[in-house]
């Protein structure tokens, strides 16, 4: 392991990972500096990088060891048709421009938060991901076209990522709020039988920095536990205090409301970034992530679901 101090411009530094990363980053030795789309405490730079051209990358590129791009992107906005377009323009150009800035002021390590999607497809590619999913499509296209920009001489290591719990002060993970909803309700829980890997920001942001302190260009898949849907949503429900059984929702029922889903997007001439239709195969499947390091979820749970958390 590298053990030199190095200065980090992280893209997205006060989002819920990119916040945990300039911690992490800070408590180990080094600097950190942090953009952002908007002015708010601890954003050292405002810009967006979906306008933001190569010639205006550079200054904030320039005296940084390397760069961590973690913005967020919203795979389940439903869009006009087509969407590929769309998506590549919020996904895939900006970081590309961002590490082609990078190599040109010399960085010498990156780190682009992906999804855990690309290695189920390096896994599975029978189950044809980014033909079916365009938000898959464009996280595969993200990589790689990020990757010929670098060249060899700026190796990004691409973080795929499960669901995230965690807290960074008000941010929380975008789809914390209706699960928090559900489970808080007095409405029955259901699940499918399927599963997920899942991590917490804090171990996203500990994996972020050894990659970088060691300047690896690796596919990272990223999980402290690998749970089952069902195990997941009594986890949530302990965690707000309103502990019950979950029901198992059979495997017919989730895939007829995936196809009405898909059915009632095509008839209004939109799509989304995972496609309805085929998202019953992806819910029903056990997307685990093995070996996973065994880090209990409990703290990262509370956090995301505890209202005083945040206090």
């Amino acid at each position: 392991m590298d053990d030199a101090m190095v200065r980090i411009l992280v893209v997205g530094g006060t989002g819920l990972i990119g916040a945990h990363v300039v911690d992490v980053l800070g408590e180990r030795g080094h600097a950190a500096t942090t953009v952002a789309r908007s002015a708010r405490p601890g954003v050292d730079h405002v810009l967006d990088l979906a306008s933001a051209s190569v010639e205006e990358l550079r200054p904030l590129l320039a005296g940084h060891d390397g760069v961590v791009y973690a913005a967020r992107s919203d795979e389940q906005r439903p869009l006009r048709k087509p969407i590929h377009p769309v998506f590549r323009e919020d996904m895939v150009e900006p970081v590309v421009r961002l590490f082609t800035a990078a190599r040109a002021e010399g960085l010498t390590r990156g780190v682009i938060m992906g999804s855990y999607y690309t290695y189920f497809d390096r896994l599975h590619p029978e189950w044809r991901l980014p033909q079916r999913h365009v938000y898959i499509r464009c996280r595969v296209e993200q990589a790689r076209e990020a990757r010929a920009a670098a060249g060899a001489d700026l190796p990004i290591a691409v973080l795929e990522l499960p669901f995230v719990f965690g807290r960074a002060g008000d941010r929380l993970p975008n789809w914390a709020g209706p699960l928090d909803g559900w489970a808080r309700s007095r409405a029955p829980l259901a699940a499918p039988v399927g599963g997920t890997a899942a991590t917490s920001a804090r171990n996203v942001a500990e994996v972020a920095v050894d990659a970088l302190e060691q300047a690896d260009g690796s596919d990272i898949p990223v999980a402290d536990e690998n749970l089952t849907w069902p195990d997941l949503i009594a986890r949530i429900a302990d965690a707000v205090g309103r502990p019950r059984r979950v029901r198992r929702l059979p495997a017919g029922v989730v895939r007829a409301a995936m196809r009405s889903g898909g059915v009632l997007q095509a008839l209004g001439g939109k799509e989304s970034g995972i496609n309805p239709a085929h998202f019953a195969g992806l819910l029903l499947a056990k997307l685990f992530v093995d070996p996973p390091s065994g880090r209990p979820l409990d703290a990262a749970l509370r956090e995301t679901f505890d209202e005083k958390a945040g206090d």
